[in-house]
């Protein structure tokens, strides 16, 4: 599935096309693709909310596969591994933010259906060094999830503050999608009380059935100041919601790519050494200790499935917020695992 030229999710931007099996090169892998989730960042691109890097380009970046082919001088992978694929394509290794453990920060940095053809496709070409493993737990169909909303996710609460020693922290999470769902269970592991803000009342409902402490409207302020916050929804205002609701230090993670604007802010409302921190791509070990920590505590995810050549119909269940959880696409019904 191709994306030629950006437009409304409406008009079916992605178009079917067939390509020669791709070969490999020396570093990769090409992976037969199992299954592939469906992100809001890909709607974006597709839309044309992010500025395309290359066209036409085959979007996803949350790729599940099985190694088919190996290229020159790939070590530590082999033939029907399994492997997962994020946002995160490739970095120059040298430069003084990959070199200080912030590889998300590379300015020579491509991402995986931007720069590179992601996993909109039977088969994908990855940088052997760059892929995941994944482990037995998670089925295909649950591992797509976690490679983007849920490694973002992490990082957003990193970035907030938010860890393993936090227990009995306040954390308001804005906006409850499929990445949002995934940091709350994470939250809860760590015996942080979350505080969910969202407009939905379907979504307000689920956040407590997983263990939020509070659900309540983007505008209302929770019943406790909230030492961090993560925003998930693009869109400046619940910024600023978040922010009017934290605790004097506290920190808001904006977990966006895109963002429409940030409202203007009174002063009194950042005072009392409040902050507001972006959250950019994520690295490798991102991933790593995600993935490790999401199976060792049961991580759930919840996916609505599609076939590969209904992509568009799943950008635009995405775009009409009709979406619970994830829209995974199936890409290889014979070996995806659910």
């Amino acid at each position: 599935m191709v994306l030629q030229r950006p437009g409304p999710a409406a008009t079916s931007p992605l178009v079917v096309a067939e390509r020669d099996v791709p070969t490999p090169g020396a570093g990769e892998l090409r992976l037969r693709v199992t299954a592939c989730g469906v992100c809001r960042t890909d709607l974006q691109i597709c839309e044309g909310d992010l500025a395309a890097r290359r066209l036409p380009i085959v979007p996803g970046h949350q790729v599940v596969g099985v190694v088919d082919a190996l290229g020159p001088g790939v070590a530590g992978w082999a033939f029907g591994d399994r492997a997962g694929v994020t946002w995160l394509a490739g970095t120059d290794g040298t430069c003084r933010f990959c070199v200080t453990g912030r590889e998300n920060l590379c300015e020579a940095a491509t991402f995986t259906g931007w720069d590179r053809d992601g996993g909109y496709a039977e088969a994908a070409i990855v940088r052997a060094a760059y892929a995941l493993p994944l482990a037995a737990a998670f089925p295909d169909l649950a591992a797509a999830p976690l490679l983007c909303g849920g490694v973002i996710g992490y990082r957003a609460l990193r970035v907030a503050g938010i860890g393993p020693t936090s227990a009995g922290a306040r954390l308001g999470l804005y906006g409850f999608g499929a990445s949002a769902r995934l940091a709350l269970q994470v939250a809860r592991a760590w015996g942080v009380d979350a505080y969910v803000a969202t407009r939905a009342a379907s979504e307000r409902a689920r956040a407590l059935e997983l263990g939020a402490a509070w659900a309540g409207g983007i505008d209302e302020r929770p019943p406790s100041a909230l030492d961090a916050a993560v925003t998930f929804a693009p869109v400046g205002s619940v910024v600023a919601s978040a922010l009017r609701a934290l605790d004097r230090g506290g920190v808001v993670a904006i977990n966006a790519i895109h963002l429409d604007r940030v409202p203007e802010l009174p002063y009194e409302d950042l005072w009392w050494e409040r902050s507001i921190r972006s959250v950019a791509n994520v690295t490798r070990e991102d991933a790593r200790e995600f993935l490790a920590l999401a199976a060792r505590i049961g991580i759930t995810t919840d996916v609505e499935t599609h076939p590969l050549d209904a992509a568009n119909t799943a950008l635009a269940r995405l775009a009409a917020g009709r979406v619970a959880g994830t829209a995974v696409l199936v890409v290889d019904p014979a070996v995806a695992r659910g």
